[in-house]
């Protein structure tokens, strides 16, 4: 049985171990899969632990960055977006993109053409952001760390860097910035007179099932989508790594659904 974890700085409510174990049931391998709740404090020594006891493991807010250092290299988009999300044998990948890209297409959204604002430019926005440039969306990005938005814009270009936020027309927009979750639960990054100006609202946040920003969105008619199928793509993808399986996206999507079948409330 394999031994795996995701470690964050508050993953007590993540849903992460009920997708690993499903998927790798699934799949044909078993696991055992921990939740690490982690403090900057003690991040190193439980990193350390992690890459000498534990088969493979999961990185999420806010380590995406910081697991880099420990790891021998990244590979794939890891090294293109600079955060990591998988690591096995002391190497780092990256499955956000991938995992992004199938929640929009699965919810009939074709980037392409599109006007899109991208609330966020940390670990999960700079993946984001890149892969909806790649696909031919007309990019605007905002994050309250105008450091995180310039690092982005310098490294990967091709989209617009928002240094203040002002109402605007969009076909989507997206939150990545993590604001709706744990204790920010109820605040939205955004409010009516932006949400009213979108035709589709996208939070990458997926407990609660409908956070604040989505529910705006709602009320004003929009439809809206939100983070739980980026979360079980993601780790399809991450586990299809960790096996050595090739990933095929549609049997991600098959699995998703019968993943809502057993768990969905």
């Amino acid at each position: 049985m394999l031994k795996m974890a995701v470690i964050g700085k508050d993953v007590s409510k993540s849903d992460s171990g009920k997708m690993h174990t499903f998927d790798m049931q699934k799949l044909g391998s078993a696991c055992e899969y921990e939740l690490l709740s982690v403090g900057k404090e003690h991040f190193d020594g439980a990193v350390k632990k992690l890459i000498a006891e534990y088969d493979a493991f999961n990185v999420t807010i806010p380590y995406k960055l910081d697991v880099i250092p420990y790891l021998t290299r990244i590979e794939g988009d890891a090294r293109t977006f600079g955060a990591v999300n998988v690591v096995k044998d002391r190497v780092g990948y990256n499955t956000d993109g991938v995992g992004f890209m199938l929640l929009l297409e699965n919810n009939g959204f074709a980037p392409a053409g599109k006007k899109i604002l991208v609330l966020g430019a940390g670990g999960a926005g700079r993946s984001v952001i890149k892969k909806l440039t790649d696909a031919g969306a007309d990019v605007y990005a905002y994050d309250l760390r105008t450091e995180n938005l310039d690092e982005v814009y310098s490294e990967f270009g091709g989209f617009t860097p928002l240094h203040s936020l002002e109402p605007a027309d969009y076909d989507m927009i997206i939150n990545v910035t993590g604001v709706g979750m744990h204790k920010t639960e109820g605040v939205s990054p955004v409010g009516e007179e932006f949400l009213s100006r979108t035709k589709i609202a996208c939070d990458l946040i997926y407990m609660p099932r409908k956070s604040e920003f989505l529910r705006i969105a709602e009320s004003l008619g929009k439809p809206v989508i939100n983070g739980e199928g980026m979360l079980f793509y993601q780790a399809y993808y991450g586990d299809c790594i960790v096996l050595g399986k090739q990933p095929q996206a549609a049997e991600a999507k098959r699995l998703f659904e019968e993943y809502k079948q057993v768990y969905r409330d």
